[in-house]
């Protein structure tokens, strides 16, 4: 990639605050957009994926990224991979339980993060980053098992959403390599939604999954839901990585679970369960602390390994 002179790089460092709220605003309202279209889960994993590599190619050869090759061309697979299972398991589980619940489950991503660096790489982490973790184990018991009256269609959709979580974990852990080696942030979410869209082709067509012939509106829906929560949420909050520390970042993710609720809430009428609201208040403070204890000390973005997830 060419250089960036001076001026260029003062000019990015003013606007990445900015781009980071929009970026999660963008995330926060995929699971209004993900419910407004009427497609399988799977197909618009698929799209929401392939349309992403198809708007992001023209910008990468414009500003001749540099594509990865040999080994981080296969590691940006892998993790690309676990992004489509991500994205086709989470968006499975808003079919079966409430927006809120899933997005929070979704969200305790850092949880996974953090307990799989301890037991693969010995990363340790402090007292701080354990009391988050307890708490936002505790609030994701309270919020998978849904409450009294739960059905066993909210408790699929919960289990859904901890499987969404789990695989951004694998992509997170399998892709920040690339990141602090690098590859660029076009040419890694390139790669990574091409892998993402490959791997769910396959099992969509196996399963039966009808990829087209939906209506205009449907096809309006991925769209936006690429146009907004892939490439303003996903990617954007990807290049802002490299001007804003991770814990920043982290600490702004954390508003889209309010975010999704409170849409919800007023476009789909979905009013969160006792469950949910207590126990989303207990992830999110958990997360809080996790991300707080483990983020306190890092060093330049420049350098950030620290794994910030982005999601939904």
């Amino acid at each position: 990639m060419m250089g960036r002179t001076p001026a260029a790089e003062s000019t990015q460092d003013r606007i990445a605050l900015p781009v980071v709220l929009v970026g999660v605003l963008a995330v926060g309202a995929a699971a209004i957009f993900i419910r407004l279209a009427d497609a399988p889960a799977l197909g618009i994993a698929f799209w929401r994926c392939a349309l992403g590599v198809l708007a992001l190619l023209p910008l990468a050869a414009l500003r001749r990224e540099k594509v990865p090759r040999a080994r981080d061309l296969g590691t940006g697979a892998v993790a690309g991979i676990a992004l489509g299972a991500h994205f086709g398991t989470w968006i499975a589980s808003l079919d079966y339980t409430s927006v809120a619940a899933s997005v929070v489950l979704v969200s305790t991503t850092p949880i996974f993060v953090a307990v799989a660096a301890y037991l693969l790489f010995g990363e340790r982490t402090s007292v701080v980053s354990f009391v988050g973790i307890v708490l936002a184990i505790a609030g994701t018991t309270a919020i998978a098992g849904g409450g009294p009256g739960s059905d066993t269609a909210a408790l699929l959709g919960n289990v859904l959403a901890l499987a969404g979580a789990v695989a951004m974990a694998v992509y997170v852990l399998t892709g920040r390599s690339l990141r602090t080696g690098g590859v660029g942030a076009l040419p890694y979410s390139i790669v990574g939604y091409s892998a993402a869209a490959l791997a769910l082709l396959p099992v969509a067509l196996l399963s039966g999954v009808q990829l087209w012939g939906y209506s205009a509106t449907t096809w309006f829906w991925l769209f936006v839901v690429t146009l907004g929560p892939q490439l303003l949420g996903h990617t954007v909050l990807n290049w802002a990585l490299e001007y804003v520390r991770a814990s920043i970042v982290s600490g702004a993710i954390l508003a889209e679970p309010v975010i999704a609720a409170l849409l919800a809430w007023l476009i789909l009428s979905e009013r969160p369960g006792l469950a949910t609201l207590l126990g989303g208040l207990v992830v999110l403070a958990g997360l809080y602390l996790l991300l707080r204890g483990d983020t306190s000390n890092l060093p330049p973005p420049e350098s950030d390994d620290s794994g910030t997830s982005i999601q939904d």
